[in-house]
Parts: C-alpha cells; sequence; structure tokens
C-alpha cells in the first residue's frame, strides 16, 4: 500500500504539468479549450482565445486579439494591434496592457494589476480593476458598480500623430468608484455620475450628469 501511494504521488506533478503546457505559435491562433489549464501562451498574427473556464499563466500576441471566455482565469495579457476581451467573471492575476486595441471588461471581471493601452476603448460594466486604469490615446468608461483602484492616468502624448489626435472622453458611470487620484496630462473631457465616487482630480474639471448615460 505504501509503494502505491509514493507510486501515485510521483505521478500527480507529471500530470498536472503534461496540462500546463507552453504554446508558442508564428501566423495561427491559439484556443484553449473549456475547462483545460495552459502555460504561457504566446503567438505573432493570431489571436488567442479560452473558453469558458480554461486557464493559463499569461497569454502575449502580435497583430491579434486576446479572449477570455466566463470564468477563466490568466496571470497577465498584452497584446500589440488588437484587443482584449474579458467576459463576465474572468478574472487576471498580473497587467492587462495593449498597444493600438480595446479592453472590454464585462460584469464580474476581475484584474488585480494595471489595465493600460496607447490607443483604444477601455470599457468596464460592473468590473473591478486593483491597480489602475492608464492611456494616452483612448476613451474611458468605468461603467455602472464598477470599481477602480489606483486610479486613472492619460498620460501626454510625447509625438507622431498623437499631437493631432481626438480628445479623449473619460465617462464615470452611477454608483462607480475610482479609488485613487485621476491624473490628467493631457486635454480631456470628464464628465461623472452624480452618484458616482471619485478620488483627487488633476488636470480636469469633471461635469456631473444624472441618469444612466452623460
Amino acid at each position: 500500500m505504501r509503494h502505491l501511494l509514493i507510486a501515485l504521488a510521483l505521478t500527480l506533478p507529471l500530470a498536472a504539468v503534461a496540462s500546463d503546457l507552453d504554446v508558442d505559435k508564428v501566423n495561427g491562433d491559439i484556443r484553449i479549450a473549456a475547462g483545460q489549464r495552459a502555460g504561457e501562451l504566446s503567438t505573432v498574427n493570431g489571436d488567442i482565445s479560452l473558453a469558458d473556464g480554461a486557464g493559463a499563466r499569461k497569454a502575449d500576441t502580435v497583430n491579434g486579439g486576446i479572449t477570455l471566455g466566463e470564468r477563466t482565469t490568466v496571470g497577465s495579457l498584452n497584446t500589440v494591434n488588437g484587443g482584449i476581451e474579458l467576459r463576465s467573471n474572468a478574472k487576471v492575476d498580473g497587467e492587462i496592457e495593449a498597444v493600438n486595441g480595446a479592453i472590454e471588461l464585462a460584469r464580474g471581471a476581475d484584474v488585480r494589476g494595471h489595465v493600460s493601452n496607447v490607443n483604444g476603448h477601455i470599457a468596464l460594466d460592473a468590473a473591478h480593476v486593483g491597480g489602475g486604469l492608464e492611456t494616452v490615446a483612448g476613451d474611458i468608461d468605468v461603467g455602472a458598480n464598477s470599481h477602480v483602484e489606483g486610479g486613472i492616468l492619460v498620460e501626454k502624448p510625447n509625438g507622431g500623430w498623437f499631437h493631432h489626435s481626438r480628445t479623449p472622453h473619460i465617462v464615470i458611470g452611477p454608483h462607480a468608484v475610482v479609488q485613487g487620484t485621476l491624473d490628467f496630462r493631457r486635454e480631456v473631457v470628464l464628465q461623472v455620475s452624480d452618484s458616482a465616487q471619485i478620488g483627487p482630480v488633476k488636470g480636469a474639471t469633471p461635469v456631473k450628469f444624472s441618469g444612466d448615460r452623460p
């Protein structure tokens, strides 16, 4: 019996490793099936998608988007020229970063780290972000009942076409909470629900609104 228990103990870690494999592709999509666990996912010219209940240590792509299904768990997400979508109750333990891509967090989505992009819409729907939001040229919509810790930063463009880009539009929705400083280093339009709670504001004047949307 003792030998059988030892043999089982030795095989369990091997099974865990076998289901936690890294995937690295060029010119191809990566798809993780429902309930499956993967390691580090990386592709160039391809999308990454995790079905409901799946997980991975991290996901990175260039020229592709990332989609997390419901109740998925990933360590961190990074994409260049692609959007990122977290469906309901998806969780990211680290940061989310997109360059030239939208970031969408559905109801119940939870990101413990920083969420940032350079250009593209950042939208939260009753979602939580623990490490703050940051953009240069994108709009930010902290939707109703969302909770952001770590404030909001809209960084000043450092050159190139951003000198001629449109003015970012920042909306803090009904019953949303933004803890920390809202720091705007360029001109923005800031609209805040009369039922929202926000921290100190630098570089902009909040305009109050009532109802669901401005």
